[in-house]
């Protein structure tokens, strides 16, 4: 156990990273970080054709992005830091699906148009696939990175009121 003192700076500069985060992410810390934990429980608990009814749209296995106004893109840009900030403060593994199920319910609820794919990538090293979730809005990658340049799509599903542009 660290000493008390120790334990006083620990927290003193925590607390100072946490004042340091825009207010945004300071207002949505709680919440997302349970939404994380929702998330995560809901991908063990259910099917993933059970969750998909909640994803958005189904919209085939073609990657293409919604189109976003400027402030959309500000928006989207400043959930996807919330979510991956918070996504490391769980203590849990809230690896790419929680995140993109969580970047999807804040996307939802500030109206900002999305698309959520579901891609696969052949591991050279074992006989086994490696699967990955992220999420787009715009030309922003609000969470999973940019796993166009990795993975392969096999699903994409869209935001309610997308309009889109095709990727190349």
């Amino acid at each position: 156990m660290a000493p008390p003192a120790s334990l006083a700076s620990t927290f003193r500069r925590k607390a100072l990273t946490f004042w340091q985060q825009p207010l945004f992410t300071k207002l949505w810390f709680v919440p997302a970080w349970f939404l994380l934990g929702i998330s995560k429980a809901l991908i063990f608990t259910f099917s993933f054709r059970r969750l998909a009814a909640h994803l958005g749209t189904w919209a085939g296995a073609t990657p293409w992005v919604p189109v976003l106004t400027p402030a959309q893109e500000d928006r989207a840009k400043l959930i996807g830091r919330t979510v991956k900030t918070i996504a490391r403060y769980t203590p849990w593994n809230s690896n790419c699906f929680p995140q993109a199920i969580t970047a999807r319910l804040l996307l939802g609820v500030y109206s900002i148009p999305y698309a959520i794919y579901f891609g696969l990538m052949r591991d050279a090293t074992s006989p086994h696939m490696q699967a990955h979730a992220w999420v787009a809005s715009g030309r922003i990658r609000v969470t999973g990175g940019d796993g166009f340049e990795q993975f392969t799509v096999v699903g994409c599903f869209s935001g309610p009121n997308t309009e889109k542009a095709e990727t190349t």
